[in-house]
């Protein structure tokens, strides 16, 4: 399941590899042997929400702190990033005006919430972020609990 261009990573978790790791990254992990080792012991989901939250830095200092924190992040034992796959307030919000959206959402797995809201932070223009919330009510709705 490809959701865009920019969330390629989604299409090579569902083949059962690793996600694509970003250049500076690639370039924390090989600074420390013990940072990689790490690495390499989260689990694939876990490795594929770290990404996904580097990714979905909108500002470059945001990417950059984030990219920079994963070493500390690692050695304190954190398996997934801090605060990643919240739901947005945009999103939030819809859910409560669309009853049957909201009951299929709790009926969601955590991966598959993980996805929505993925799809949803991808998109750096609010009016996009906007459309892919009411989009998501839509297919909720609609019972479908896959984008």
């Amino acid at each position: 399941m490809e959701l865009c261009p920019r969330w390629s990573i989604w299409t090579h978790m569902e083949k059962g590899t690793d996600p694509k790791l970003p250049a500076d990254l690639r370039k924390v992990l090989a600074a420390s042997a013990r940072t990689k080792a790490q690495w390499d012991g989260l689990t694939p989901i876990g490795r594929r929400d770290f990404v996904s939250w580097i990714e979905s830095a909108k500002q470059p200092q945001t990417r950059r702190r984030r990219v920079e924190s994963v070493p500390s992040r690692l050695a304190s034992g954190k398996r997934r990033p801090c605060c990643y796959a919240t739901v947005p307030m945009n999103l939030y919000t819809a859910l409560k005006a669309h009853s049957k959206a909201q009951a299929q959402w709790k009926q969601l797995s955590p991966d598959e919430r993980r996805d929505f809201i993925g799809w949803i932070n991808a998109a750096k223009d609010p009016d996009a972020r906007a459309r892919r919330v009411e989009e998501s009510c839509k297919k909720l709705t609609a019972g479908k609990p896959h984008l």
